[in-house]
């Protein structure tokens, strides 16, 4: 059944992902609670001077600019505070002073109370916290950069084609018959998707080796997969070098065949 839900994770099944990200983020947080303290207790950061900046002048932004998005209002206000005199920013940051004094005192007897056991267990809690965050970025950065979606299985896109025919009173239930359905076809029947995943392979390599010459051109080295690492050449040099390649092996596994004769 874990599978099951994997597999309706990968085919945006929001709902069904979206409690499973739920339980795992909140795990952390819970054993903490169990143990007598959560690290919702702990003492809130007080806001730096660009963010106290944005809280303080974001609504006159904001009636200047109605027509804009969220986003490009934080544009906007970004702008601002880059042009700001460094006289007043210097307002803002001792503005933050008292509540930097505040928040140590809170904190140090935040943790004062803590024993061993419950700081292990709120450093794991952050350690996860910054692991997931860690992850939500690259994520976006790759989906930014127009990484190829990775090819999808036969059993995907049998799923993909037949969970919106399919019926049932959950989402679970659902792709569970659509899971039984698949394992009722014959091997004559599988060999559409089955070709169907092959040529999603092909789309999905030819697509990588373009976004990684791309990266390579970019700097980005970090993300071309490590055994496919290229150097900068045109296509054509390349398709030259790896016909060599083959050639010369093919005449070393003759060669050994041969002495292997003799």
């Amino acid at each position: 059944m874990a599978a099951l839900l994997g597999w309706a994770a990968g085919l945006g099944m929001g709902l069904v992902a979206g409690g499973r990200r739920l339980l795992r983020a909140g795990g952390a947080a819970e054993q903490c609670l169990w143990r007598g303290i959560s690290s919702a207790q702990r003492p809130k950061r007080p806001l730096t001077a660009y963010f106290r900046f944005m809280k303080e002048n974001r609504p006159a932004f904001k009636e200047k600019n109605p027509e804009v998005n969220s986003v490009d209002l934080l544009k906007i206000i970004a702008g601002a505070w880059k042009e700001l005199p460094a006289s007043q920013k210097q307002v803002y940051k001792e503005a933050g002073k008292t509540d930097w004094q505040r928040y140590e005192e809170q904190l140090t007897k935040y943790k004062a109370q803590l024993t061993p056991a419950q700081v292990a267990a709120l450093k794991e809690e952050r350690r996860k916290q910054l692991a997931r965050r860690r992850s939500l970025r690259a994520k976006r950065e790759l989906a930014m950069l127009g990484k190829p979606k990775r090819p999808r299985t036969a059993l995907n896109i049998f799923v993909s084609e037949k969970f919106q025919e399919s019926e049932g009173v959950s989402p679970t239930a659902r792709l569970k018959k659509v899971f039984d359905a698949w394992q009722k076809l014959s091997a004559s029947q599988r060999q559409p998707y089955l070709q169907l995943s092959e040529d999603d392979k092909v789309r999905y390599e030819n697509e990588m080796k373009l976004w990684e010459a791309k990266m390579l051109e970019l700097g980005r080295e970090d993300l071309v997969r490590s055994k496919k690492k290229r150097l900068r050449k045109k296509p054509a040099e390349t398709a030259k070098a790896a016909e060599t390649a083959r050639t010369s092996l093919g005449k070393k596994a003759k060669l050994k065949l041969k002495k292997a004769e003799e």
